[in-house]
Order: C-alpha cells, then sequence, then structure tokens
C-alpha cells in the first residue's frame, strides 16, 4: 500500500474510533449532543432559507439522510486529510483530531436546549481519535523509518506493514464493537419510548368529533403512516413520559405545571383537521387531514391568567424549536389544542409524541409545535421564534389553496368520459366553490363534497369529457368569504405559496 493511502487510512480509522466513543457517550446520555446530529443541526441552522425550501421541495423526507450523508462523506474527507498530514508531520496530527473535537463540542453547545455536557462527547471522542491517530501513524510508516530497540545488546529491528495491519485491524475492531453499542443504546431508548407511547390508554372524549358525512372520497382522512413531516430534527426525540412536564409560563398571573396524567384528565376534544407546511408548493403534497384528540388550549391559557399586552405564545419542544403563535388566534374560539392523539391512537413518535400543539388556520410553523414542553406567553416585539429569526413571517395565516389529484400530471388517459377531481383549502374559512379549466375554456364549476367543518379541507370532483390531443387543467377556488384564489405564482417564502395548480394529460 502506498505511504498516501496507508495515513488517510490511519485519519479515517482513528476519526471512526473517535466517532464511535462520541456517539456511545451521546446515545447512553443525551443523543443530540452526537457529534454527527450536532453539526447536522448547525448545518440546519446556518443554512440560508433559499437552500432549505429547495431541499424541502426537492428531497422531501430524504432531507435529512442526506444532509446525515453529506457530513459523513465530508468528514471522512478531511479525516482524510488529517492523517495524510499527520504522516507527514506527526505533531499535527493530535491537533487536527482536536480540532474535530472542538467543532463538534461547538455545534453540541449551539443547540437550542445545549447543556455544557454536551460537549463531553465531542471532547472525549477527540481524545480517543487523536490517541488511536497517533499509534497508527508510527506504525504506517515504511519499515526503514522505525527502528524498534528490542533490549541491550540486540541490533534494532524494523516494524513490518503486519504490524500497521494488525493495529489498523484491531482498533477497526474496537470501532465496530463500540459503535454497536451505541445503536443499540439507540435501539434500547427508542424502544423504550415506543413501548411507553404503546402502553397509553387515551381517554373518550369529552368533546367528540362530529361524524364524518357520507359522501366522501377514500383519502379524506390521512393514514398516520402517510402523514407528512417536515422538521429541522435530525432525529426523532425519545421523550421519558414519566419525566415529561408542560409549563405554562411568562406574562401570566398563575404560571402552571402540567404532568401527561394531568392533561389526560382534562376533557378532552376531538376534532377533523387540515394541517400544512408554509414549505408546500403550489399543488405540493405537505397537507393532510386527521382526526385530532387533545386539551383545548383557550381554557389553560384562561387559567394561567394571560396577563395584558402578551400577544404571542412561544411553544418550546424538547429539541428547543420555538414557534410563535398569536395568542388572538388561542382565544378567538378556534379548537387550539394541545394533541395527546392522531388518528385514534397516541401520537405517533415523529409527530410529536407525547405531546404537541394545533391551531387549526395556522401553518404549522406557527402554531404546531411538536414535542412540546413549555408555553411562554411574550410579544412579538420581545421575541422571535426559529423560523421568524430566518424571515419568515411572525403570522401565517393558511392561504385558499387547491389541488389537482387526479389524473396524475403527463398522465395518458382514455378518450371520453373522464374524472378530474383533488382537495381545496382555506381553513377557517371554507371552501365555497372550486372551478376546473381545460386548456383556454370557461371555468366549470366543480362539485363539492361535504365537510365536517371549515377546518378541514374540501374534495371536489368535475366530469371531464376528455378529446384527444394534449390538454391543459387547471384548478382555483373561492373561500368562505368569497374571496377567489389569486392566479400570482408566489414562492412558498416568507409566507405560505401562491398561484393556480395545473397538470398537463395527453388523451390518446
Amino acid at each position: 500500500m502506498r505511504p498516501g493511502l496507508r495515513f488517510a487510512l490511519t485519519g479515517l480509522l482513528a476519526t471512526a474510533a473517535g466517532i464511535a466513543v462520541a456517539e456511545l457517550m451521546a446515545a447512553a446520555t443525551r443523543p443530540a449532543a452526537g457529534p454527527v446530529v450536532a453539526v447536522g443541526g448547525a448545518v440546519i441552522d446556518a443554512t440560508p432559507t433559499p437552500v432549505k425550501e429547495y431541499a424541502v421541495a426537492t428531497f422531501g423526507t430524504w432531507d435529512k439522510p442526506l444532509l446525515l450523508t453529506g457530513i459523513a462523506l465530508a468528514l471522512a474527507a478531511l479525516a482524510a486529510g488529517v492523517g495524510v498530514l499527520a504522516g507527514r508531520r506527526p505533531r499535527l496530527g493530535p491537533a487536527g483530531a482536536a480540532l474535530f473535537g472542538v467543532l463538534g463540542a461547538a455545534a453540541a453547545l449551539s443547540r437550542p436546549a445545549a447543556a455544557w455536557v454536551d460537549a463531553l462527547p465531542s471532547l472525549c471522542g477527540a481524545m480517543v481519535a487523536a490517541g488511536a491517530l497517533a499509534v497508527l501513524t508510527a506504525r504506517a510508516r515504511e519499515p526503514a523509518e522505525v527502528p524498534v530497540d528490542v533490549g541491550a545488546g540486540r541490533p534494532p529491528r524494523l516494524l513490518d506493514r503486519r504490524t500497521f495491519l494488525g493495529a489498523a485491524a484491531l482498533i477497526a475492531s474496537g470501532t465496530a464493537v463500540v459503535g454497536g453499542g451505541a445503536a443499540a443504546v439507540r435501539r434500547v431508548s427508542g424502544g423504550a419510548a415506543g413501548r411507553s407511547r404503546l402502553a397509553v390508554r387515551l381517554p373518550a372524549p369529552a368533546d367528540p368529533a362530529p361524524p364524518l358525512p357520507t359522501g366522501l372520497q377514500p383519502g379524506f382522512l390521512t393514514p398516520n403512516a402517510d402523514f407528512y413531516r417536515v422538521d429541522t430534527a435530525l432525529t426523532v426525540p425519545q421523550v421519558d413520559l414519566d419525566s415529561w412536564r408542560l409549563r405554562i409560563g411568562g406574562m401570566v398571573d398563575r404560571p402552571l405545571t402540567l404532568s401527561f396524567a394531568d392533561l389526560l384528565a382534562r376533557p378532552l376534544l376531538e376534532r377533523h383537521i387540515t394541517l400544512n407546511c408554509v414549505s408546500n408548493e403550489v399543488g405540493g403534497p405537505y397537507i393532510g387531514t386527521a382526526r385530532w384528540l387533545g386539551a383545548a388550549l383557550a381554557p389553560l391559557l384562561r387559567e394561567a391568567g394571560v396577563q395584558a399586552g402578551a400577544d404571542q405564545l412561544v411553544a418550546r419542544s424538547v429539541e428547543g424549536m420555538t414557534i410563535g403563535t398569536p395568542v388572538a388566534a388561542l382565544l378567538d374560539g378556534r379548537d387550539a389544542m394541545l394533541c395527546v392523539g392522531m388518528n385514534g391512537e397516541p401520537l405517533p413518535l415523529e409527530h410529536g409524541f407525547p405531546v404537541r400543539m394545533l391551531t387549526p388556520g395556522l401553518y404549522g410553523y406557527a402554531g404546531a409545535c411538536k414535542w412540546v414542553q413549555e408555553l411562554e406567553l411574550t410579544t412579538f416585539d420581545d421575541f422571535d421564534a426559529y423560523w421568524v429569526r430566518r424571515d419568515w413571517a411572525p403570522r401565517a395565516p393558511v392561504k385558499t389553496a387547491s389541488r389537482i389529484d387526479r389524473p396524475a400530471p403527463l398522465a395518458t388517459l382514455p378518450p371520453g368520459p373522464t374524472t378530474v377531481a383533488g382537495v381545496a383549502w382555506a381553513q377557517g374559512r371554507g371552501i365555497r366553490a372550486v372551478e376546473v379549466q381545460v386548456d383556454d375554456g370557461p371555468w366549470q364549476a366543480a362539485t363539492l363534497a361535504p365537510v365536517p367543518s371549515t377546518d378541514t379541507w374540501v374534495q371536489w370532483r368535475y366530469p371531464w369529457a376528455a378529446t384527444p390531443g394534449l390538454h391543459r387543467l387547471q384548478v382555483r377556488a373561492t373561500d368562505g368569504t368569497g374571496a377567489a384564489q389569486t392566479a400570482a405564482r408566489v414562492s412558498p417564502f416568507p409566507d405560505g405559496a401562491t398561484g393556480w395548480h395545473g397538470i398537463t394529460v395527453t388523451v390518446a
């Protein structure tokens, strides 16, 4: 093996050993303090908004795995470079490993919910990497460069390649064992959270959801497994249900602290509500409707006694995310709630177990904090939540929108009767009408299915006599106030996309 390759291998092996130790320490204490996840979180925070929007629109739920893969590849390249540098200047090797540790520790401490102990995994991992690098570098040199004194009166002997390969194999084996241990600890932790969730027995709602009306098409409710997920959490938080507490404070007269059992003991309401992400492009998939169960927020806030001047409720999750919601939207009579159930079962882990916030009529980034553990009454002047600091609008009412789901874009259809169908939404206002346009023809009224409330999307359908050729189909909606959906095409940033959704199909 050429010297450059040997030294690059030493860097990779040493760095892998350090990361394995760091990840094991983090998995056993605070998983979010693992260097890879911490660096990934810091990268997300530092990424410009247009890049984030491109990643969400292009890669969807694969954006997080791709980010972690990119970090791993970049780390591997840097580790190989440190190994080559250490081979040429041995004293610089530990410095390179120390730099990795400092960067990992700084990233861990930069997280919103960080504690000083979060720096320890990266720092300890750096020490292990530095030691492994020193051992491997000494054995990776050409034999003529590394004489070994075997005792007085005996000539020195030279290390051979088998010594290096033996040391490399030993460190690689240790890394595999430690890395496997970290994975096992994470599985146990995740399994404990999953078992805790499965043990939850949700009470019957004191205020059940009205029955769904007849005439709905399949797909009105989105199964939990298919419900979109857009958040910044690189690992799903594993919340200990016994120690979880919700604290309500800030500009209140009577701060409150509730356990999960306290929340379940309150009169729970159940509602069908559509939730959508502000990152949703025109015609995009980041929207879904579920049957939610939770404690109404307005009575809780009144119990706490909201002080005059408080116009923002800041929700904080266990992993530090902050989401700001207008207090007026929580007290105006809408069914804002602290959700504990979704489609008849406890919240899935990835959707906020044990408790998430939900505010009908607002995009998720302004009213639907997952894994919530704190509610602080404050003002918009005094505090900017996570996305507002990144120039998203502080107040985010959902805009009127509609989408064609059938037929699929670029589909080839037979001539004759064809059903064009989809959904439209304007949560809180409802949908009064949906119209479909074929090519440059007149707008034609679609038939609306019944809905349980104005907080859900509306299914619509339009019978089309398809004729041979290439056709452009478009849809637009009018909300319950009579305001028509705008045709102006605007990207999601900073307060939601607008524009008519259209598809092209071929009839042949």
